[in-house]
């Protein structure tokens, strides 16, 4: 059996940050302190106050 490395730290680029809701990489609005891809951005926005989506 091999040894297993856990997963290194990213201090930047694309896998520094994850969705606070999903946890994917990718498409991720981190403006305003976010941190939500834009999917999950999409549902939640009008919770959020974003009225061009409600």
């Amino acid at each position: 059996m091999g040894k297993i490395k856990p997963p290194k730290q990213r201090k930047y680029g694309k896998g520094a940050y994850r969705c606070r809701r999903c946890g994917t990489h990718e498409a991720l609005i981190r403006s305003h302190g976010i941190y939500l891809c834009r999917r999950c951005f999409r549902e939640v926005a009008p919770l959020l106050g974003f009225k061009k989506y409600m």
